[in-house]
């Protein structure tokens, strides 16, 4: 139960505030003890009358708590009562372990994170924000940030001197960096390191993808980066056993980057001086990627599939090894349509040339997503039926999303065993 554990996070010593705010005034909320008081009241009425209480107080109860309004909705929220009530209606709280809680201390902590999270993803916060922005927030990324900070309670009882590796595998641009960057935000403000690397940063160098493109001319999948056999997967295997073994201050690794708007968005591997630099003890790693925990096919499958998705699938076969048998927790996102990805990346593709930055055209955006489009067409419809390849029960939490990068109402079973 994640509402009653104790916080380790020291949001007072950062200066602020930790009195909730309330979100409107239109409704009230009376306390539950009050309710009791009255309650019992009416029943020992009743009682000197000679009358049964017990029906009559199950009516008086339930119009006393009923009586503020529908559970749920954002503009409902009046207090710290109503946002555990809000923050519990998302349609992944259950899933990511999130109970009703009246613990005032909790409460608060709540919406002291959901105010951090706001701030930085520029929402207002309180009446100002809107239905869709609180539900982001209060709904979306903090229900994961919870499930997140109970996997890593329960992770450094049994090893505290490594770090907990979490795999979140998510189609282009439906946000898997945003909610990256959040969760390692929001672990820092409780004192915790975490890391945030993404397959993508283990690209080959421009040289070397033009090298394997000119080896394999006939398979349009490995002319541009993406696919399996288009990353450096010796180069990821050894950083991520470097992060691994990163359990004292002493500790210093060199976190390699990738610019994808170099070679006018082809991209290139970054100078090592563009390098993270990641120093001391790692609590936790954070490692994102498009088509991370993908399922290689069976070789009558592939086969279907095509010569070239048969080596694109051969070469998947090393990732498991290489890459996913680090994960100890999995977050995957779900997309209802993987076409989503044309409208997400095109989407991406203009901001980064509005902020300046060299990019693909449109014509080229289409080119790019469509040597992508395979491997979901081949691999996501294992991934969400089996889930990822390394995946142990309790240790995968699997949600939805829509074309808005919201929540769906209807979420995802989750897996409960091992294949």
């Amino acid at each position: 139960m994640l509402c009653g554990t104790t916080t380790t996070h020291n949001l007072a010593a950062q200066g602020r505030c930790l009195a909730p705010q309330p979100f409107s005034n239109t409704h009230r909320r009376y306390p539950a003890a009050l309710i009791c008081v009255l309650l019992r009241s009416v029943a020992t009425t009743l009682k000197a009358a000679g009358k049964s209480p017990h029906c009559t107080s199950v009516k008086v109860a339930a119009v006393a708590v009923s009586a503020p309004g529908p559970v749920g909705r954002a503009n409902d929220m009046s207090g710290t009562a109503s946002l555990s009530d809000y923050v519990c209606s998302s349609p992944i709280a259950s899933t990511c372990g999130v109970k009703p809680t009246g613990d005032p201390d909790q409460l608060s902590h709540w919406q002291k994170l959901g105010e951090l999270l706001a701030e930085r993803l520029g929402h207002p916060t309180g009446n100002k924000a809107s239905d869709q922005q609180r539900a982001r927030v209060y709904q979306y990324y903090l229900p994961i940030y919870l499930w997140l900070h109970h996997q890593l309670q329960q992770h450094q009882k049994t090893h505290p001197d490594t770090p907990l590796f979490v795999g979140m595998s998510a189609p282009q641009g439906s946000g898997k960096t945003t909610i990256c960057e959040e969760l390692q935000h929001l672990l820092a403000q409780g004192g915790y390191q975490a890391v945030f690397a993404s397959l993508d940063d283990f690209y080959l160098t421009f040289d070397d993808q033009q090298a394997l493109a000119k080896a394999n001319s006939q398979n349009k999948l490995l002319g541009v980066r993406g696919q399996a056999g288009t990353h450096d997967i010796k180069l990821a295997h050894n950083t991520l056993q470097q992060l691994k073994s990163a359990n004292s201050d002493s500790s210093d690794i060199a976190l390699v980057r990738y610019d994808k708007s170099s070679h006018s968005g082809r991209g290139d591997r970054a100078p090592e001086s563009a390098w993270q630099q990641v120093k001391g003890k790692v609590d936790v790693v954070l490692f994102e990627g498009w088509m991370l925990g993908f399922r290689p096919l069976l070789d009558q499958a592939a086969q279907k599939a095509g010569e070239d998705m048969m080596a694109i699938n051969n070469h998947l076969k090393k990732y498991p090894a290489a890459i996913d048998n680090f994960i100890d927790v999995w977050l995957v996102v779900k997309v209802t349509d993987p076409q989503f990805v044309y409208e997400w990346r095109l989407e991406a593709e203009h901001k980064s040339k509005a902020a300046g930055k060299p990019g693909m055209a449109d014509d080229q955006v289409a080119d790019f997503v469509d040597r992508y489009m395979p491997g979901y067409i081949h691999y996501l419809p294992g991934l969400y039926s089996h889930g990822p390849t390394t995946k142990q029960p309790g240790k995968v939490l699997t949600i939805q999303i829509d074309k808005s990068r919201q929540l769906t109402q209807q979420q995802p079973e989750q897996y409960t065993h091992e294949d």
